[in-house]
């Protein structure tokens, strides 16, 4: 509707005579002229009750109705018809006029419609003009002003005005980030924190797809999101993926102990039926042509792999993922075999191989002996970082990877398997700066005569975590070969006591110490090993239950005062509170804390 709505609101004056209320009247402002002095007005608005002067508003409102809708006939003959029509309907439904309030104009469509007619002087037992009624009147609370354009008689500034509102309002309703590129978003993605990534990807479907394009790690835990390709398709730019978990099947009919077998890299359930021989039996494993066809689907899929970890893959998956993934540089796999490793030469760039061959109650039929030590190292002469897991083999094999990778820089053996004399085998590795023991229930278990041994000339870091020290010979042996290392790190090793550790005394240039969980060591024989070391220049001891802080003797204090780096907490309880500091535990349970 044209003009100006009035609509009535919810709260509507007391009349004894209730009257329909009043919905809407169209009206045009401009038209209306006031012929009355204020003086008039005023005396008028005073005389003439609310009540009274909404009723006369109904009466007018139908008149004032007619002749607008006559000067819109005369000015578009045209569209008449359909304007009356559509205002009769209008009317109608939306109100029901009382006929004895019809008091308009004559409706001779012949008669010329001029200007209105001054009124005649207001009389308080007649109607009053519109303007003396609704405009004068401040208490204007139960009615809402609603503009709208007139279409007839509108001006080119109004159209002007609307057009710019509409164009305004449809660029609020455009998506201003629909203006951007995928590429501008997924840079803008990638500077915001990794938690807002997730919350980012539930705004739209597109911003879900970037997020998956922004994805660079994953774990698998599911080989069936791979092998239908949806991991693909998700995430179709993934740097780093791990099959480890999805390889093994989680559930099984026998698994019903509820104990679970948690590595690093893999938890799995437990057998009660037959753990005493294998904890996973070999029906849990994927078979190795089932993991091939997933290795092909992701070696299409995610061409920019960079790392990868899998169990038991076979010569052809390998194979697929060396010709599809050129970029591959870390590669971990487990359950390996001597037959695995010759085809690891396809992959170029790969610089650290993590290889997994026996683990006890996991691993049980795996093995790689020097044979495929040997073809690793004429294969992977690039390698940067080797470790070795349950692996076979002797000086033969250690030897090869010295002499064949020359730029290898760390080397890990956990829980090997080595026969004797492998130590001598070091001195192949001439750029070698770390060397890491992990769980080794022994070094070297015949290392030779002491001048075969040999030495890194480079190696910087020698760490022993959870090994067996029990054999003087071979720990005297890899101190000789380790001589010129600068960082010792001893973690939870069992057997080392004061004897062991004064073999370290042949390290004449250690700089740094780190000493947890040894609690057979005894501060008489931490010193001896301590005042040896003229380089020294941080300390570390941690859980060491034998060390007392009333046995430092006046020596190993002022060699303590001169330190760089100062950590000492020898006993357990110590370390113990040191934890809970700030947490109000230890005041409340002092009973149990007292020093």
């Amino acid at each position: 509707m044209d003009g100006i709505h009035l609509v009535n609101s919810q709260k509507r004056l007391p009349s004894p005579n209730p009257i329909h209320p009043l919905r809407f009247v169209p009206i045009r402002l401009t038209r209306l002229r006031q012929h009355t002095s204020k003086k008039e007005e005023e005396e008028s608005s005073r005389r003439l009750p609310t009540q009274d002067r909404y009723k006369a508003a109904q009466a007018i409102a139908p008149a004032a109705a007619e002749i607008i809708g006559r000067r819109r006939r005369e000015k578009n003959p045209t569209d008449a018809g359909s304007n009356q029509s559509h205002q009769h309907q209008h009317h109608h439904h939306r109100h029901r006029r009382n006929p004895n309030l019809d008091r308009g104009p004559p409706k001779d469509p012949s008669m010329p419609l001029k200007k209105p007619s001054p009124l005649k002087k207001p009389n308080p037992n007649q109607n009053h003009k519109w303007a003396d009624i609704w405009f004068k009147d401040k208490a204007r609370k139960h009615v809402v002003f609603k503009m709208q354009l007139d279409p007839l008689s509108v001006s080119p500034d109004d159209q002007t005005l609307t057009l710019e509102k509409k164009a305004a309002d449809d660029f609020r309703a455009v998506d201003p980030t629909s203006l951007l590129s995928d590429s501008l978003l997924l840079r803008i993605f990638s500077l915001l924190p990794s938690s807002q990534h997730l919350p980012n990807s539930l705004v739209c479907k597109r911003w879900l797809a970037l997020h998956g394009r922004l994805r660079r790690s994953l774990k698998l835990l599911d080989w069936h999101f791979l092998d239908s390709g949806s991991l693909t398709s998700r995430f179709p730019d993934l740097t780093e993926i791990d099959l480890v978990a999805a390889s093994v099947h989680s559930q099984s009919p026998r698994s019903s102990s509820g104990i679970f077998l948690t590595l690093p890299y893999l938890s799995i359930p437990i057998h009660s039926d037959d753990s005493a021989a294998r904890f996973v039996p070999d029906e849990l494993f994927l078979p190795p042509d089932y993991i091939d066809i997933g290795l092909r689907t992701l070696s299409r899929g995610c061409p920019n792999l960079r790392k990868l970890a899998l169990i038991a893959g076979t010569e052809a998956g390998l194979a697929s993922i060396a010709a599809e993934c050129p970029t591959l540089q870390e590669l971990e796999l487990h359950r390996c075999t001597n037959d695995v490793l010759s085809a690891i030469a396809s992959f170029e760039n790969l610089q650290i191989l993590r290889v997994i061959a026996f683990v006890e109650g996991l691993y049980d039929d795996s093995s790689i002996s020097d044979v495929g030590l040997t073809i690793l190292a004429h294969g992977c002469r690039r390698l940067v970082k080797l470790e070795l897991s349950g692996c076979e083999g002797s000086y033969d094999g250690i030897s090869a990877i010295g002499a064949c990778c020359p730029m290898l820089e760390e080397l890990t053996l956990c829980d090997h398997r080595m026969d004797g004399g492998w130590l001598a085998a070091l001195s192949f590795c001439g750029n070698l700066k770390t060397l890491r023991l992990e769980g080794c229930k022994r070094v070297d278990a015949d290392p030779g005569q002491v001048e075969h041994l040999g030495l890194c000339p480079a190696l910087e870091t020698l760490q022993l975590r959870r090994c067996q020290l029990r054999d003087k010979e071979s720990l005297s042996a890899l101190f000789i070969v380790c001589a010129t290392v600068r960082e010792i790190i001893f973690q939870n090793c069992w057997g080392l006591d004061n004897d062991m550790f004064s073999i370290a005394s042949i390290c004449r240039r250690v700089k740094f110490l780190s000493m947890e969980g040894c609690s057979l060591l005894t501060t008489a024989g931490l010193e001896t090993v301590l005042l040896s070391w003229m380089e020294l220049e941080r300390l570390r001891v941690v859980s060491c239950n034998n060390i007392q802080d009333n046995e430092v003797s006046a020596a190993l204090s002022s060699l303590f005062s001169v330190l760089k780096e100062f950590k000492w907490q020898p006993d357990s309880r110590s370390v113990l509170a040191s934890s809970l500091a700030g947490t109000g535990m230890r005041t409340k349970g002092g009973r149990f804390f007292k020093s």
